[in-house]
């Protein structure tokens, strides 16, 4: 099986769960230190056990090809069970062969009431172990520095306790005192590399807002981090379209391009097409209709279900269906002047819904224009 989710909501703790419930021999690796050679010794320990091990490899997505392919011969066998652990999407991350033999299992974020629960246990861990009474006077700082990591709360109630300890048998916690704490412990909270998101956050919300230098630092500071290469590059082949669009189409040509070329590339010279690109788009136009237009789209689907398509556009594949009316009266665009021709395109019942609304740019103000010209004022 593979455990899809973000940080910190309890892959880990999962395999471990099980591990202690199979009757049965339990390896753990993690694909950051680990190699084809050492997944080969654990196959082979496996193999001279006689019995059927579970392999926990956590970061999997950081496994090459080749290193993933290492893995396939035993898990099709059955000499080892796979549990593979991931923040990254499977269907980019892992092989299809591999992928194929896999249950994959998503998991979300922690939401509030579970949060909670955490909060409790924490205030009864150190009651009996430090006889410290922790007071949640107010958790919203909390809950919105953890965004649904278990890891990231407990190591914010850390900083919390660790600063005040010596001073009371009584620690409270308000929004005011948690955030002003974060913000000066920056390093010490994120000791652990918890800052991932925070960052590619802050790169893309550079970008959206037009500020090349902004961007640049932050790809920066992803790089000497030791980020994934197709991470960045996947998140500005998804920007590129959600923020720019049609204000520059050529924006996602170049970060099609990027994606394509960091991954043969690798590091460190990925870097030098990451900062080409990153700066291309942050001084692009922006526009987010297409993605709005979509969106929009979907909640109409939502809302009015399976409406059927009209008579004319339909396929008519068979007599019958030609008899019954599918395709009648369908004009061909091509047939007409400038390949136009003003027909109903939308089923019936919403006709004249609008939902690509041009952006105020210059590219897309040619897209306006041209739906005026055509549909007359209908959108």
């Amino acid at each position: 099986m593979i455990l899809w989710g973000p940080p910190g909501v309890g892959k880990t703790t999962l395999a471990y769960i099980l591990s202690q419930n199979l009757e049965l021999p339990f390896y753990s690796l993690s694909a950051i230190n680990a190699g084809v050679k050492t997944v080969r010794e654990v196959i082979e320990k496996a193999k001279n056990s006689g019995r059927k091990a579970v392999l926990f490899l956590d970061e999997i997505h950081r496994f090459s090809k080749s290193q993933q392919d290492s893995l396939l011969g035993a898990v099709e066998n059955g000499t080892i069970r796979l549990i593979g652990a991931t923040t990254e999407n499977p269907s980019f991350e892992v092989i299809s062969p591999l992928l194929s033999r896999c249950q994959v299992y998503i998991l979300k974020s922690l939401e509030k009431s579970q949060l909670e629960q955490l909060l409790q246990r924490a205030q009864e861990y150190y009651q009996e172990q430090h006889q410290l009474k922790l007071h949640f006077k107010e958790t919203d700082a909390l809950f919105r520095i953890s965004g649904g990591d278990a890891r990231k709360l407990y190591n914010a109630i850390e900083l919390v306790v660790g600063t005040y300890k010596e001073e009371t048998k009584k620690i409270e916690f308000t929004n005011k005192q948690v955030s002003e704490l974060i913000q000066k412990n920056l390093a010490t909270y994120d000791k652990k590399g918890e800052m991932h998101y925070d960052v590619i956050s802050a790169f893309i919300k550079s970008i959206r807002g037009s500020d090349p230098n902004a961007a640049v630092y932050y790809l920066a500071r992803m790089i000497e981090g030791g980020e994934d290469v197709k991470f960045i590059a996947r998140r500005l082949l998804i920007l590129a379209s959600e923020d720019i669009g049609n204000a520059n189409p050529n924006a996602l040509l170049l970060a099609n391009t990027c994606f394509d070329a960091v991954s043969k590339i690798g590091w460190p010279e990925s870097r030098i097409i990451l900062s080409q690109t990153t700066v291309f788009l942050a001084n692009c136009e922006k526009s987010n209709s297409t993605y709005m237009a979509i969106k929009k789209a979907q909640k109409m689907v939502a809302q009015t279900g399976d409406i059927p398509v009209p008579l004319h556009l339909r396929n008519a594949p068979t007599k019958l269906m030609k008899q019954i009316g599918y395709g009648d009266n369908y004009q061909y665009a091509h047939d007409h002047k400038d390949n136009f021709v003003d027909v109903e395109f939308l089923p019936e019942k919403i006709k004249g819904s609008a939902f690509y609304i041009p952006g105020h740019n210059a590219r897309e103000q040619q897209d306006a224009k041209k739906i005026a010209e055509r549909w007359k004022g209908k959108y």
